[in-house]
């Protein structure tokens, strides 16, 4: 009998468990490595700055008369993280949605590289809000459709979030109406893990 979806996506989750473990383990060796080796890697790191006027003369000028068009995206990256954390602080509670952690999205640990110049370090910087935003929206948008239409599309689609595979299928009316409380459910139990912010139980949900 073939693996059900459930199983597919446990295998799937212990393999994210395990690569995270290695991924761990290699990190703290390279951590304590570095930590051995502090004063050469430093040397050697910013042996590889590029000087902010050197930067900027090697930079084509294509690129620098475009550079504007890129950070006017900041206002509307701005607004679409002001809106999505008003949106779970209201709907989400009501829902018994458990929150998304905004700070598991939003990571800002490069602006220490000593080989990064002060240009670079604000692009790194922008980069990662964007992406952040971006994918912390994503998590808040694909909890949100678990809850209302979990229900996949006829046509194949491209980039589909981690939930997707759980849906029901298209034009599956009787599994979407058994099944739908207990995705619902899923997203409730999501608080025993992390019981800081629990919900207010609202009737009809």
């Amino acid at each position: 009998m073939p693996p059900t979806i459930d199983e597919l996506l446990a295998r799937m989750q212990a393999l994210e468990d395990q690569l995270e473990a290695e991924y761990s383990e290699h990190r703290a060796a390279f951590v304590r490595r570095r930590a051995e080796l502090a004063e050469r890697f430093l040397e050697l790191q910013q042996r590889q700055k590029v000087g902010l006027w050197s930067y900027l003369r090697h930079s084509r000028w294509t690129v620098l008369l475009s550079a504007p068009v890129i950070y006017a995206g900041w206002p509307a990256f701005a607004l679409l993280d002001a809106f999505i954390s008003t949106y779970q602080a209201v709907c989400f509670p009501v829902y018994r949605i458990h929150k998304v952690r905004r700070a598991d999205y939003l990571v800002f640990d490069r602006s220490d590289l000593p080989y990064l110049n002060a240009i670079e370090k604000f692009n790194c910087f922008y980069c990662s809000y964007g992406n952040g935003v971006l994918a912390y929206a994503r998590e808040v948008a694909a909890r949100t459709e678990q809850y209302w239409c979990p229900i996949k599309h006829a046509r194949r689609l491209q980039g589909a979030h981690l939930r997707y595979p759980q849906f029901f299928e298209h034009g599956d009316a009787e599994t979407f109406r058994q099944g739908l409380g207990r995705l619902r459910e899923q997203l409730r139990e999501a608080q025993a893990h992390n019981p800081g912010d629990t919900p207010e139980k609202t009737p009809g949900a």
